[in-house]
């Protein structure tokens, strides 16, 4: 089995809008099961919407416009991703830095009317989750603070998707024996947003602090003030197992 090494680039906004934001660059390394560098993969991809890029994604990324305009779009380059994957006769482990890789590519597949079977059955792991339990971090770090956490030089441009494929690929390899691949997963939809499940969270605290046994109804009842987000029964049902959940931890 392969180990593919996944980064994304995605554009920005400067305002609230009912479009997208989309993937703009994949990068990303192959290293076989002895951790050997084997090859790599790293597209552009010109955006349907705000494909002019805003002063902030320009400086934090140093992508050039005038290569934006010029790339393919996303159904082209997600199959010439997928094509380059499949380059992996034994099957290959996808590793991100946190879940919104994941996310961003299957949601701009589902932009374009495009099959996501591929990527809902292919395997991942959060590397930077990895990092985090095996060195009994509670908070979230960037690729750069965990190349500095475990004496690792920094190389390339940060926020470029093949640079950063490359530093984490370090990360992998150095911290390799350390992670449990137990905890491989498959994307899972979410509905609620992670502001939505810090009110459960606090109105259980709440509650509890005031001696007041918790349940769902009373934090529909008190602390979702507009019941309009409540709409989606996929949402509530999340909301309630996610309820669920943080009662049984006290």
């Amino acid at each position: 089995m392969d180990y593919i090494i996944l980064d994304i680039e995605f554009n920005g906004r400067k305002f609230a809008s009912e479009h997208p934001m989309e993937v703009i660059e994949i990068g990303a390394v192959r290293l076989d099961s002895s951790l050997q560098y084997k090859d790599e993969f790293s597209s552009l991809i010109k955006p349907i919407y705000f494909s002019t890029l805003n002063s902030f994604i320009k400086k934090k990324t140093g992508i050039p416009q005038e290569d934006i305009d010029i790339a393919a779009r996303f159904p082209k380059v997600i199959t010439a991703f997928q094509t380059w994957l499949d380059q992996s006769e034994d099957g290959v482990l996808l590793l991100t830095w946190g879940g919104e890789d994941m996310k961003r590519i299957i949601q701009d597949i589902r932009m374009h009317k495009m099959d996501d079977s591929y990527w809902m059955a292919a395997t991942y792991f959060d590397l930077l989750k990895g990092v985090l339990r095996a060195r009994g971090l509670s908070n979230d770090i960037s690729v750069e603070g965990a190349m500095a956490l475990l004496g690792l030089e920094p190389s390339g441009s940060a926020h470029r998707a093949l640079d950063d494929a490359k530093m984490t690929a370090e990360i992998f390899r150095a911290i390799f024996s350390d992670l449990d691949f137990g905890r491989s997963q498959h994307y899972k939809d979410t509905f609620s947003n992670a502001r939505e499940r810090k009110t459960v969270k606090v109105a259980i605290k709440a509650m509890t602090s005031q001696k007041i046994v918790p349940t769902w109804e009373l934090v529909v009842e008190h602390y979702f003030t507009d019941k309009a987000t409540l709409a989606d029964p996929r949402k509530v049902a999340e909301l309630q197992e996610y309820f669920a959940a943080q009662v049984g931890r006290r």
